[in-house]
């Protein structure tokens, strides 16, 4: 099914009760030790880490003509068995932001929700739904005991609009759109240094403030895959920093990090560059040879001492990302319109 077929077909769901956003946005979630009622043993997320996983050897990644795309409105990559990763189609919007899906005993974390808000346009509500049914009837769980959190990597909609389509699902929690719903939405006090532990049951997942690109944003690491997640902050692309002092000490908090804790992939939202290095300009529909959505540690390493050397905004290549630093949303490395002294 093409794009132009699927905007033709009519949308197929039964509506459910609405749930609560007072109560949703800001409350403080509840154990997760609890087991649930008549299902499975609980499943081990502690034991021979890290999980290992899978990445797609190529995403999804647009078509010269968008309406003719036949490429899934969704790509669902199944890392492993108990992790799931999305990738909006950029014949749907050109960002292509990739989101998360993080399954626990008691608990599944939604990270990031595209850029999309209706679900007769884009279903990613339903491509969700799908994913956790089919992870329910692997591991014997019931779909209506199996809490939903949605949150995002930071305040930017093309990390969140498609929240929309979950606000009448039952079971879910989501995050609010201010930058004090986030921040309480995990219970922090003193953010951005904070660190947090959400427990999924038996899967946790570290959270951090990681401001720098926006001043609202979160780093995620998962215990389990000891996959980090840097959001907008640090991806493979051009990471726009909006406020060096903060991003640096954003960068200062990874390095801390990397020291106690293993890292298998960095991951952010993202991918702008060519497998050669090229940077695909600002809003493009296609990117044909596109580099590895995972960057690895001395990747992250190396971006970290050329930061060290930055004095002055512009655009530094460390060879696997670019920094951006200071140089407006919509610069792209081919054409910088503003000068500096």
């Amino acid at each position: 099914m093409n794009r132009r077929t699927f905007l033709a077909f009519p949308l197929a769901s039964a509506a459910l009760p609405s749930v609560s956003a007072a109560s949703a946005l800001l409350a403080h979630l509840p154990s997760a030790e609890a087991s649930p009622s008549g299902g499975s043993a609980d499943l081990d997320f502690t034991a021979n880490l890290p999980a290992h996983g899978s990445f797609p050897e190529r995403w999804i990644c647009g078509s010269s003509s968008c309406m003719d795309n036949q490429d899934p409105p969704i790509q669902v990559h199944w890392y492993n068995e108990h992790t799931a990763f999305l990738r909006q189609n950029k014949a749907y919007n050109y960002e292509a932001p990739f989101m998360h899906l993080y399954f626990g005993n008691r608990r599944i974390l939604f990270i990031d929700q595209g850029y999309t808000q209706l679900r007769s346009e884009w279903p990613l509500r339903d491509v969700v739904d799908k994913c956790i049914a089919e992870w329910c009837g692997r591991n014997g769980r019931k779909v209506e005991e199996m809490e939903l959190l949605l949150s995002f990597s930071h305040l930017h909609d093309d990390h969140y609009a498609g929240i929309n389509q979950f606000y009448d699902r039952p079971n879910t929690r989501y995050m609010g759109l201010t930058h004090e719903e986030m921040i309480g939405f995990w219970g922090m006090t003193n953010y951005p240094e904070e660190r947090v532990t959400l427990d999924l049951g038996g899967r946790e997942i570290l959270i951090w403030g990681s401001p720098g690109h926006v001043m609202s944003e979160f780093a995620y690491y998962d215990t389990y895959t000891q996959i980090l997640f840097t959001g907008d902050m640090f991806y493979r692309g051009r990471c726009y920093i909006s406020f060096w002092e903060p991003w640096f000490a954003s960068m200062k908090r990874l390095m801390a990090f990397l020291e106690t804790h293993p890292v298998t992939h960095v991951v952010g939202c993202h991918i702008e560059i060519s497998r050669t290095g090229e940077d695909y300009p600002y809003g493009v529909t296609y990117q044909p040879d596109e580099a590895p959505w995972q960057l690895t540690v001395a990747e992250l390493r190396h971006a970290y001492e050329v930061a060290t050397t930055i004095k002055e905004p512009g655009i530094y290549f460390t060879g696997s990302v670019f920094l951006c630093n200071q140089t407006r949303g919509t610069t792209t490395v081919d054409k910088n319109p503003y000068a500096y002294e």
